[in-house]
């Protein structure tokens, strides 16, 4: 079961810092770059998934598995991390390392442990581990191209635009990465998803670690994936609400985020911000047509009324409880999709910034609120049979 460790370890990219030997105009996380691999993965995977050997649950999988080795790995310098990987015997001794440190905080989830062992240890050459690999390349090459900019004079700068060069060619068999090149408008949504590491949380408050709402969308999409496997929902159920979680805050990067407490000051502020950003998605991203219009319904399953529960029945969208999903709808015809999880995963991760800031000695009157809040707000509360009021008590 998921539990205080695991997300504490989940935390732990917020301050990782890549490029950290370069001039960085704007600080780069390793878990922002998680969270925009993943967001790249979608759209790439999109193209992908009529290839009989794809699958979006390796895909989540997959890129969770790579999440827990960067986050044991991600110190190693790309140059060294090549030099290992060549040597079977010294990799093979850190994949074990990163196993180790892992399994033990995702025992009992639905067989994850073993998924993830196998991962690391015998790994398949398929379609869905190569969205994953371009995902990892363009979102590296999306960082470049800021690096690059500023480290004009730097004597890597050559060496690493050769090797993305390299990395490049190698995946030219990626159907998606071909439609990336050939229409920018696409391009033009996966620089929009990454624009929002530089939306900071809780930006009137001093905070460590500090998380933008890019970082903080893939933590609520793993923690909404993690409780799915926890009820046994079926694999499109499971997949729906990873990538609700991934993309609820996407309209956020035409509004800005507006914070929990000033949208409830305000009667009505809440209502108003949606229809805003409803209007403002249709303007920017359905409208110009920045995702394909096939892909469009979907996208607004995950952004609009996110946080309630729905599945289909024949070809209409019909709101519901994760309670009557799990007794009625838990199969892949009725495309359900758990919004109350999702809200609960949301919860969680903002909970858990609060409480990590005040962990670290950020003593501030709102985080010490935010914190007693949630949790007297979640006590005694059991959503589709996940028990809430045992994870928070946790931090008692």
């Amino acid at each position: 079961m998921i539990g205080k460790d695991l997300l504490i370890e989940l935390f732990q990219a917020a301050e990782m810092r890549r490029w950290n030997d370069k001039l960085c105009p704007v600080p780069l996380t390793e878990l922002d770059k998680q969270g925009h691999k993943m967001a790249i993965a979608y759209v790439l995977g999109k193209f992908a998934e009529h290839s009989s050997d794809f699958s979006w649950i390796e895909v989540i999988e997959g890129g969770l598995f790579e999440y827990f080795e960067r986050l044991t790995l991600t110190d190693l310098k790309p140059q060294i991390f090549e030099r290992i990987k060549a040597n079977d015997e010294t990799f093979t001794e850190l994949k074990t390392e990163v196993y180790a440190r892992f399994r033990p905080l995702i025992a009992d989830l639905n067989g994850l442990e073993k998924r993830f062992e196998a991962y690391l240890f015998n790994p398949r050459d398929t379609t869905s581990r190569k969205v994953l690999d371009a995902a990892h390349f363009y979102s590296t090459k999306w960082e470049f191209d800021i690096i690059e900019r500023e480290n004009t004079g730097d004597y890597e700068i050559d060496e690493i635009r050769r090797g993305l060069q390299r990395h490049q060619e190698a995946l030219a068999d990626v159907e998606g990465l071909r439609y990336l090149a050939l229409f920018p408008t696409y391009r033009s949504f996966l620089d929009l998803c990454g624009r929002l590491r530089f939306q900071v949380r809780w930006g009137q408050l001093y905070r460590v670690p500090r998380t933008s709402v890019l970082g903080h969308m893939l933590i609520v999409a793993i923690i909404s994936y993690l409780f799915s496997l926890e009820i046994g929902a079926c694999p499109k159920r499971r997949t729906n609400n990873y990538f609700t979680g991934l993309f609820h805050d996407l309209p956020e990067v035409l509004t800005k985020d507006i914070i929990s407490p000033v949208k409830r000051s305000a009667t009505g502020l809440d209502r108003f911000v949606k229809d805003f950003e409803r209007e403002e998605m249709e303007r920017r991203i359905y409208g110009p047509e920045l995702i394909p219009k096939a892909w469009q319904p979907e996208m607004r399953m995950f952004t609009e009324n996110e946080f309630l529960s729905k599945v289909t029945i024949d070809g209409q969208l019909r709101h519901t409880t994760s309670d009557t999903i799990t007794a009625s709808y838990n199969r892949d015809r009725y495309n359900p999709v758990d919004g109350e999880l999702v809200k609960a995963a949301d919860d969680l991760a903002a909970f858990m910034e609060a409480y990590l800031a005040l962990q670290n000695g950020i003593s501030n009157p709102q985080l010490h609120t935010a914190v007693r809040e949630k949790q007297l707000f979640y006590r005694d509360r059991t959503i589709a049979d996940i028990n809430l009021s045992n994870l928070y008590n946790e931090f008692c």
